[in-house]
Order: structure tokens, then sequence, then C-alpha cells
């Protein structure tokens, strides 16, 4: 992406050109990947790129209350994600410090359960690994959820989420840069989840805010 003087933009302004041509994506409204599956409002990204934070989100899509603010996690599901950070809601939203990148931009719509539908197919292939290559600082990975999961870990990732989160130590260890510490999504739809499975307070929790605490001071 040349500059004004010919030479390549990098660093803030990249990340500004960057988020910009994000912000005038339509896509999925016109000229979605499967036919006349459209998205059935005005697309709204959301996501929060940053050249110095050290942690990267890796969230689904916006829910419907997220598209209404333009702000991440800015929710119930986000009350809890930040519960397992042990941060308080300006430490979470200091792009210094925290990246978020959900897998879809824009809230995607609900199903005919009234369920949010999975991110649109068309954003993670035109934009993800754009953004994620203006990031090269990034050390620490969450993915939230079973689509991030997908496309962060790779051959590492297991038959269904809770295997996959249950590895975490497998792939936080594994050698891999940045690193990659796979959690649930924080809805309260997991709420059963979570009392099922304590292990993930007992053992995982602990370990992630430790990272954090390190990687944000």
């Amino acid at each position: 992406m040349p500059g004004g003087d010919g030479m390549a933009v990098t660093g803030e302004a990249a990340l500004a050109a960057l988020y910009s041509e994000i912000a005038r994506c339509r896509i999925c409204r016109d000229r979605p990947l499967r036919g006349d599956d459209r998205l059935p409002h005005e697309p709204r990204p959301v996501v929060v790129m940053s050249s110095t934070a050290r942690i990267l989100i890796a969230g689904q899509a916006p829910g419907l209350r997220v598209h209404e603010s333009g702000i991440p996690f800015n929710d119930a599901s986000g009350d809890r994600l930040r519960g397992w950070l042990q941060v308080d809601r300006e430490t979470f939203y200091d792009a210094k410090r925290f990246a978020i990148v959900p897998m879809g931009f824009c809230f995607p719509g609900y199903d005919a359960k009234g369920s949010d539908l999975p991110p649109r197919r068309e954003c993670a292939p035109l934009w993800r690994q754009r953004v994620i290559d203006r990031m090269a600082q990034i050390e620490l990975v969450l993915t939230v959820g079973q689509y991030a999961q997908a496309w962060h870990l790779s051959g590492l990732r297991k038959p269904n989420m809770t295997e996959t989160v249950k590895a975490w130590r497998e792939t936080l260890f594994s050698n891999r840069s940045p690193a990659v510490l796979p959690l649930p999504h924080p809805s309260w739809r997991n709420s059963g989840w979570l009392k099922r499975n304590p292990w993930f307070e007992a053992e995982l929790l602990p370990v992630l805010r430790d990272r954090v605490k390190f990687l944000i001071s």
C-alpha cells in the first residue's frame, strides 16, 4: 500500500487504512457467497486492531447489542469474559493492550430459533490474514469458540470444542508463535458447560490470568 512519498505505509497508518477498508465492506450484503443469502440488515463491522497490543481476542461475531453500540463484547458475554481475564472495562477496551478481531465482523442475524447465526462465510477469507499480518507483535491469541479455534489452531484442534479447550496445555505450550489458548464462548448459555467442566476455572483460568497480567503490564 504506497504512501504519499512512494514508501510503503506501515504501523498505525497501515492499520488505519485497513480499518477504513473493513468499515466500508458490504460484501455479505451485496455479493454473498451463497446465492441470495444476503445479510438482512446494514453491515456494521466491529473490530479493534492495534500495533502495540500483545493479546488478540479472536471471537465469533458481534451480537445484536454489539451491532447497535459498535463496541465489541459490550454485553453479558463480555462481562463474563472480563471476569475470566480479571480486567476491568477500561483495561479491556485499551487498544494498546487488547486487539479484538472476531471471525465475522458484522452481526449475522438470527436463525429460526432466535439464536445468533454463525459468522458470515465471506468475512474471514477476505480479511483475516490481512489483519493478522498487520499485527505481528501479538504474543497470545485467545480463541473464543469453535470458529476461531478452527481458523487459528489448524491441526491442533480436537473433534469438538470441549476437547479442544481441555487440551489447552497442548496448544498454549506448543512453541507456536503467537501462542494460542482456546476458550469456550463466555455466553451465559454456557453456564451449564462451566458447571460440568470445573477444571476450566480451577486449572485454565489461573494460567490465563497470569499470562494476561504479564502481557498487559
